[in-house]
């Protein structure tokens, strides 16, 4: 039976086994962003100061790891010709497998330091958040590259990434799973069940990498095989220059003349300043469907990008977008449903045009090994210079938002009893005192207008990204025939 079950998961398509690692990925993390700041704030108690200085400085390292990491991995990559450091496609697949499989059971572990007490407040906040994000940015960060080393056209890149929102939607169900454990005064139970989620991340990060690592060794075998054998028949080598190793400096002076690139991140800062832009909580089951809708509805956004194309649904997205903020600002506060659904819709927008984005980058990746002739793609390292831009959106836009809430109405989270200070729910006969900020309103304009100004910066930079239709085309016929063009060079007997 056992033998028959492997039998069975070695024969699953590779789409399937590359999707489930994020599953292993999403069980964890919706979880840990859901209750993190909760735990820390109300079970740990953490200072007002020692949460501020834990955030900023997260946020440098939250900019600073991707790239870092990102170049650790690839920089071998970046020589157009080097002599004797021929590297295939499978050895590339390897290489981030084996570091799929060493960093996705670390990151499992270290999702469980969040929820004992194992220091100072302050320390265990910032420790814990610096950890648990390196292990987070070297598993997507190869995670990610495989999306452009496994597969060069548009249809295999969209199937790859329909798995990985189909395991991600799935991986939401932890969120709900959690509710029924959730206790700020008993600790315990919710202390087991996240035990147990890393046991099943830690298992399916070694299960899924040992049978793609499988998969792929006997590619890699093969080629060689073929390699070795074609070098037998050469007569005279070919002299080829030897190129020095591109240096870091040299690296990013190539990316700064990378048009398409610099629009891109343009665009993708802002969507990480709106995607984590502070919430309003309408209920535990509304805050769950807007952890699963996302990776649901982008099965269908997948379904689009087959027929138009990446760039029009993006486009479409954020029309949309803009459309819907402009309507719920004229509908006003007072409807309280219309308010739900648009949350709600806002989350699921976003979150999906963020994952499509992922595809934008994988054709990034395409058209810098062509611009640059490189050996082989850099997709780790790119995938890390778009997060070195966009990451600071990412852990500003909560601080941000939070800061302007403060500013306008008074509200402060860290406050025992914050809404103390907001002004009284209780009707207000005249008029002026009417007028007055309160925290409805305030998040109201927040919800309203971040979405508004950011649908108008991003349409503005989407505008003048050239990297698609006829273009994308050449693009990817070039990386194709410079893949295929990597085989020795045999000369006619």
């Amino acid at each position: 039976m056992g033998q028959r079950l492997l039998a069975c998961l070695f024969h699953l398509p590779t789409a399937v086994i590359y999707g489930s690692l994020s599953l292993f990925v999403s069980i964890l993390h919706n979880v840990f962003l859901l209750y993190y700041v909760d735990t820390f704030v109300s079970v740990y108690k953490i200072d007002k100061l020692s949460f501020w200085i834990g955030e900023t400085v997260f946020l440098i390292w939250n900019s600073l790891n991707d790239p870092l990491f990102g170049w650790l991995s690839d920089r071998v990559f970046l020589s157009t010709q080097q002599a004797g450091a021929e590297i295939s496609s499978p050895e590339v697949v390897l290489k981030r497998l084996r570091a799929l499989s060493h960093n996705g059971p670390l990151f499992a572990i270290s999702f469980l330091s969040f929820w004992v007490s194992w220091a100072h407040p302050g320390l265990q906040f910032l420790l814990c958040l610096c950890m648990y994000d390196s292990f987070l940015t070297m598993v997507d960060l190869h995670h990610n590259a495989l999306l452009a080393d496994l597969a060069v056209s548009a249809k295999d890149r969209t199937s790859l990434n329909f798995y990985c929102s189909l395991f991600s939607a799935i991986g939401s169900l932890s969120v709900f799973m959690s509710y029924a454990v959730w206790n700020k005064e008993d600790f315990f139970s919710f202390r087991i069940f996240c035990v147990l989620l890393a046991l099943c991340s830690i298992v399916g990060f070694t299960l899924s990498t040992q049978l793609l690592r499988q998969r792929f060794q006997a590619d890699g075998k093969a080629k060689w095989d073929q390699e070795s054998t074609l070098k037998e028949l050469y007569i005279e080598k070919l002299s080829v220059p030897q190129e020095k190793r591109i240096t870091l400096a040299e690296y990013l002076q190539q990316l700064s003349r990378h048009r398409n690139f610099l629009w891109f991140v343009c665009v993708n800062l802002v969507q990480h300043l709106l995607s984590d832009q502070i919430s309003v909580s309408t209920g535990s089951f509304l805050l769950g469907v807007s952890y699963i809708a996302p990776h649901l509805n982008n099965l269908y956004f997948l379904s689009l990008c087959r027929r138009y194309g990446v760039y029009a649904v993006v486009r479409g997205l954020f029309f949309l977008k803009l459309a819907l903020s402009v309507v719920m600002f004229l509908a006003g506060p007072d409807q309280v449903y219309l308010l739900c659904i648009f949350i709600a819709s806002n989350r699921v927008f976003t979150e999906g045009t963020c994952k499509l984005l992922n595809l934008v980058v994988t054709d990034l990746v395409d058209e810098d090994l062509v611009l640059n002739r490189r050996k082989q793609a850099a997709s780790a390292l790119l995938f890390g210079m778009v997060a070195l831009v966009t990451k600071p959106g990412q852990t500003f836009a909560p601080l941000i938002g939070t800061w302007l809430l403060c500013e306008y109405t008074g509200y402060d989270i860290f406050q025992r009893n914050p809404l103390n200070n907001v002004v009284s729910a209780q009707p207000k006969l005249e008029p002026a005192m009417a007028l007055e900020p309160t925290l409805r309103q305030g998040c109201f304009y927040l919800l309203v207008f971040v979405p508004i100004a950011c649908a108008l910066l991003q349409l503005l930079s989407w505008s003048q990204f050239s990297l698609h239709g006829k273009r994308l085309q050449v693009v990817k016929a070039q990386r194709q025939s410079l893949t295929q063009g990597q085989a020795p060079e045999v000369k006619t007997i």
